[in-house]
């Protein structure tokens, strides 16, 4: 949506429906029509001494800021129903904030209804109505016009609500929840009837503060949809549909049926860096750079993303290598990619990172610490980049005695959310996990990283050179000397050199398997000779499962989608970015690249080097604490007979 198209909706005009939002609030009669009602539960119980009353309501302007409530005692008292969530005696800060959202939700609503109403002409029809004197001809339109209106009121009630609740909004999340009661008689009605609903809504579900914001929130999101399905089939909706309106107080935009994707988008506090800051680890760097701009090829309303019905978007990534290589410099280019991209775009986005702090020594604690994270990166609504450093410390490894309770929680909730029955990959969010000493990782945890990254920071004379003149920074006077600066890291070539290196393996174990195939096979050409390269793989290492199979073939995709996207695409949103599904599909499908034997041959070689690197490591590493260990114990053995 181009802003510059957007009408502001006046303050005074919001405000000056308050008093009709609150008395909807305060209490209605309302008897169901499409929706069900449910049966009066028990009233908690209070304190002895304590009446069974509705709290007091002033009537002094000014001192609450709301009337006595008139509605029948078995009315919908949707201010009563927040402020009992509990059972307690006194509203919470919670029950205040979702009732004071509702309040301004239904206040936005009834002012876009009367700009609705103006500019389809219903509000002329209206007064005809009233005054007795509306032809016969007309009733029809009038109705059809008092329908897309009451949708309208729907619709901006249903996401204001979420937009202005959505940043107290947690991890939990309820079932059952309905919308039904969709009327469309007029937008009074259509607002009773859906605040009816919500009342029932909270009588089955709300049971704490934290269950009564993720109920309002998780109703609002419902109604939405519900109503952006009506509205399919609805007639005369062009009035609303054909303007944009934003509440600037709240930084709420308004275009037609679309929930608002700012709703849950926060400042990302990071220290970002651009790529031409990242000397070295090339293929890294790259493959970050490309899926920085696959994430914001996401689609908000289909809540799809092209990369993934395409194939290569990477959704879990494993970034490994020694203390110092670089891997937080590469956290922060591609979070400042994604928060440039975004910022252009209009779009949310989240920066999350799970840490050591996550893991806490209550039980079940750490596991909801971990399945927060989650939850908070994949929100479709917003662009989510999560990260896990260190994760060898976070994420324990299974039959490990020395890892803690929480930290087993920790890798139980991962490879639940990143590859299990439940996982949903809509391509808004990414999980790259960082690690010193990835071979501590746990196996089938590591296996769920659809990439994996080498970074091994700098290695060239030419990369020592360029990182300590960027280091250095500008303010000496010492030449370069014979040296084209940050030559060798344009990244072409630099990824191209290092793609071309896995021609061929790399750790001798590997090279040995590649040997014996290539001996009885010649050049690998066929399907059926790359298969018996990867049989022969898992006879060697049988750890090399199906999984890694998945893992490889998801890597070949990406490269064949690894091709330069226009930057104007990326510049402003207009071309590329705020266009339809269908057509950023089409866009990106015509630079799609044929997949070769070359690619196959080379993430083969990648993928197994890097599980040969961490058996081999692993190995490595248990042998050096059994010999460090024998060493200190012929070293006790030593000095305690020379004591005797």
């Amino acid at each position: 949506m181009d802003v510059r198209n957007e009408m502001e909706l006046p303050e005074a005009e919001i405000r000056a429906h308050y008093p009709q939002a609150l008395s909807l609030l305060n209490g209605f009669d309302h008897a169901p029509r499409l929706g069900k009602a449910v049966a009066p539960a028990a009233q908690p119980e209070r304190s002895p001494g304590i009446p069974r009353t509705t709290r007091f309501r002033s009537t002094t302007p000014g001192l609450a800021g709301r009337s006595v409530s008139t509605a029948r005692p078995e009315g919908t008292q949707l201010i009563d129903r927040i402020e009992n969530v509990g059972g307690d005696d006194l509203a919470s800060p919670a029950a205040a904030t979702v009732a004071r959202a509702l309040r301004r939700a239904l206040a936005i609503s009834l002012a876009v209804v009367d700009e609705v109403s103006a500019r389809s002409g219903a509000a002329e029809l209206k007064r005809a109505n009233l005054e007795g004197r509306l032809p016969a001809e007309k009733r029809g339109e009038f109705g059809e016009l008092l329908a897309a209106e009451s949708l309208a009121a729907l619709s901006v009630f249903a996401n204001a609500t979420a937009f202005l609740l959505a940043e107290h909004a947690g991890p939990e999340t309820v079932e059952g929840i309905t919308a039904d009661e969709l009327l469309t008689d007029n937008p009074l009605t259509a607002l009773q009837g859906a605040l009816w609903e919500l009342d029932q809504n909270l009588s089955r579900t709300a049971h704490d503060d934290k269950t009564l914001v993720a109920t309002v929130i998780a109703y609002a999101e419902a109604l939405s949809a519900a109503v952006q399905a009506r509205a399919e089939s609805t007639p005369r909706t062009g009035a609303f549909t054909g303007a944009s309106w934003r509440v600037a107080a709240d930084d709420f935009p308004i275009a037609g049926y679309a929930p608002a994707t700012k709703a849950r988008g926060k400042p990302v506090q990071l220290a970002f860096k651009k790529p031409e800051e990242v000397v070295g680890n090339a293929i890294a760097k790259h493959q970050m750079m490309r899926l920085a701009r696959m994430l914001v090829a996401y689609d908000f309303d289909r809540r799809m993303n092209p990369f993934v019905e395409l194939g290569g978007f990477i959704y879990t990534f494993l970034g490994d290598g020694k203390p110092g290589t670089g891997k937080t410099t590469l956290i922060q280019m591609m979070a400042g990619l994604l928060n440039d991209y975004c910022t252009v775009a209009g779009y949310p986005f989240r920066y999350a990172n799970l840490s050591i702090d996550n893991v806490d020594s209550y039980q079940g604690k750490s596991g909801q610490n971990a399945r927060a994270f989650i939850n908070n990166v994949i929100d479709p609504g917003v662009i989510g980049f999560g990260t896990i450093d260190d994760i060898d410390q976070i994420a324990g490894k299974r039959g490990d005695k020395q890892s803690s309770s929480g930290q087993q929680e920790i890798t139980a909730v991962l490879m639940e959310a990143f590859a299990g029955a439940s996982t949903i990959v809509r391509g808004n969010a990414t999980f790259g996990m960082f690690s010193n000493y990835a071979e501590s990782i746990d196996d089938a945890l590591r296996q769920r990283a659809g990439a994996r990254f080498l970074i091994d920071g700098p290695k060239t004379q030419a990369d020592y050179i360029d990182i300590l003149s960027l280091l250095l920074g500008k303010r000496h006077d010492i030449p370069v000397g014979d040296h084209d600066l940050m030559k060798a890291q344009v990244i072409k070539t630099a990824v191209a050199d290092s793609l071309e290196k896995h021609s061929q393996p790399q750790e001798a174990g590997l090279a040995k398997v590649w040997n014996e195939v290539t001996a009885s096979t010649g050049p690998l050409d066929t399907l059926a000779e790359f298969g018996t390269y990867l049989h022969a793989i898992s006879v060697a290492d049988e750890r090399f499962t199906g999984r890694a199979i998945k893992n490889i073939t998801d890597a070949i995709k990406a490269r064949s989608m690894d091709f330069d996207m226009p930057d104007e695409w990326f510049t402003s949103p207009e071309p590329f970015m705020h266009q339809p599904y269908e057509k950023k599909l089409e866009m990106i499908e015509a630079l799609r690249q044929p997949i070769t034997r070359d690619m196959i041959a080379q993430e083969i070689n990648r993928y197994a080097d890097s599980e040969w690197r961490y058996a081999d490591s692993s190995d490595e590493t248990a042998i050096e604490e059994a010999v460090r260990g024998m060493e200190r114990m012929a070293e006790a053995q030593k000095r305690f007979r020379g004591r005797q």
